[in-house]
């Protein structure tokens, strides 16, 4: 088949962030389909140029297509929607231009994007596919980025005209089936292909000498945050906890990435006087392995709010491949694996007193630390492999094809 997958934030592995789409894209290349993406032209957490490039193959069979993006997306709600606006119609003049399309793949969030894929898949007669990466609008409101009440009910109103349209909806959290289902939306047309990690991209025994050198971290013990640095985040709580710390010399806590929060996060730190604290740039996703070589435990935390509840970050499938335990101050169904699995420790959501306790707790106890993270390593190898979860995909491409076809 061709595929076109609508992806603004498209990250390829040179790139900083997650890269479950470039790993899925490469399965559905290697199993001989042709995927061609829309992306935009900035990066999401820096809104820097990621490529000058008008069209870009990627490897054979994958193709980036390059759409206008606006900059300053990263500055204020206004303009980031009004960007978003802007790559929906972008997206769709580059769309019509292309060749046969067989099936239309949408990611949100942004959710306007998928409104250009729904409008593609029109004019091409084709079946699509709508993946449903965080409940938008509902985390925007729940965290006050999106708080004008007409906004809100056209937002809402969108998000269930593209549910009720779509051929297929996927999720990556089992989460997200409740708030789709009552939506109207029935849950035999719901797949579940959770977010996951490759773990051939991790060795745990790699001790990461060389990323704690070029740190200067010597033999501490690390607690590691590696990812966007943005209001959902709520680093703040972090820094408590390294406060908390501050006179065991022997701990640090190490921040790698960037985001809207970033220099204000720095500047709490050097207000507390925090030697306990490191603050380093976002890294390609391909460098990811060997900085998180060099934690000790890797710290995963939201904002406490019931919406979180329902997400399966990233992250923390990364810490548990790198065989690291993970400090998670995140409830609901990511606990659960978490604790089901021995794999790390659990403590309430903007609680920093509990943080400071479970990173002390792991750092005079590493042989408990080391045994969680062999377990989690062998959890992800079980149950969250990205090469399992990229069959699965295909596997609902093919099928929703079928359906198109007959």
């Amino acid at each position: 088949m061709h595929i076109l997958l609508l992806h603004q934030l498209f990250i390829r592995t040179d790139d900083a962030g997650g890269t479950r789409h470039v790993e899925f894209c490469r399965h559905l290349a290697e199993a001989g389909h042709q995927v061609t993406i829309l992306a935009g032209t900035r990066s999401y957490l820096t809104g820097e140029i990621v490529s000058a490039e008008r069209r870009e193959v990627l490897a054979p069979g994958i193709e980036i297509v390059r759409c206008g993006t606006l900059p300053g997306g990263q500055r204020n709600f206004v303009r980031r929607a009004i960007g978003f606006i802007y790559f929906t119609a972008t997206s769709l003049l580059a769309g019509v231009r292309l060749g046969r399309i067989d099936l239309v793949w949408a990611t949100s969030p942004p959710l306007l994007q998928v409104a250009s894929a729904w409008v593609l898949a029109g004019i091409r007669r084709a079946p699509w596919v709508f993946e449903v990466r965080d409940l938008w609008p509902a985390f925007a409101v729940a965290v006050g980025v999106l708080r004008h009440r007409l906004l809100i009910r056209l937002s809402e109103w969108l998000e269930r005209f593209l549910y009720r349209r779509a051929d297929r909806l996927i999720v990556n959290s089992p989460g997200f089936r409740d708030h789709l289902t009552a939506a109207g939306v029935d849950d035999d047309r719901i797949v579940l292909v959770a977010n996951g990690v490759d773990p051939q991209m991790f060795n745990p025994r790699d001790e990461g000498r060389d990323f704690r050198s070029r740190s200067g971290l010597g033999e501490k013990f690390v607690a590691l945050y590696a990812g966007a640095h943005g209001l959902s985040n709520d680093l703040a709580v972090v820094l408590e906890a390294a406060d908390l710390l501050k006179a065991e010399d022997d701990i640090v806590f190490v921040f790698v990435g960037d985001g809207g929060e970033k220099a204000r996060l720095e500047q709490q730190a050097q207000n507390r006087g925090l030697p306990n604290v490191v603050f380093l740039p976002p890294v390609p996703k391909d460098e990811i392995p060997s900085v998180l070589a060099g934690c000790d435990c890797g710290i995963a935390i939201l904002k406490p709010l019931p919406l979180y509840a329902t997400t399966y970050p990233n992250k923390v499938f990364d810490y548990m491949a790198a065989g690291r335990p993970v400090v998670l101050a995140i409830d609901g169904v990511i606990r659960e694996v978490v604790e089901g699995e021995g794999a790390g420790v659990a403590v309430g959501p903007g609680n920093p007193q509990a943080m400071a306790q479970a990173v002390r707790r792991l750092a005079r106890d590493r042989e408990t630390a080391r045994a969680m993270g062999r377990r989690g390593r062998d959890a992800v190898e079980r149950r969250f492999d990205r090469r399992d979860q990229a069959r699965a995909l295909e596997a609902t491409f093919r099928q929703v094809a079928a359906e198109a076809a007959r």
